[in-house]
């Protein structure tokens, strides 16, 4: 069955710092349900929340992208997508900025459809 809400507020929650990655969508949506989240600790870096929840700390919330696969296969993973509204992640830079090669690498690894030829144009 597919989680609720209202089964997440049940838990202590680890959780990034607000106005860090969607945290105010997080808060939203408990404030919408008439809910109040039980934040057990909170952080700016999904490392650390991964740590925190690795010492029983509470449950942890965190985007997505912060998930590995391979470094985080003792954590169980469960999509609560549904559950928040979305959050967008923006890459800025001045119009005309002599951009390194490795800044291009940076903008590829969040969008690899932004191609060097189209970030130049």
């Amino acid at each position: 069955q597919q989680l609720t809400l209202e089964q997440v507020a049940n838990y202590p929650l680890v959780t990034y710092v607000f106005g860090f990655t969607g945290r105010s969508k997080l808060d939203e949506a408990f404030k919408s349900r008439g809910l109040t989240p039980r934040v057990a600790f909170t952080a700016a870096d999904a490392d650390v929340i991964k740590t925190y929840v690795r010492l029983g700390v509470g449950v942890g919330i965190i985007a997505s992208m912060a998930l590995d696969p391979v470094q985080d296969k003792d954590l169980v993973a469960i999509d609560a997508s549904h559950l928040f509204a979305p959050s967008v992640t923006k890459i800025g830079f001045r119009k005309g900025t002599f951009l390194r090669g490795f800044m291009y690498d940076f903008i590829s690894g969040f969008a690899p459809h932004l191609t060097r030829e189209l970030v130049d144009a």
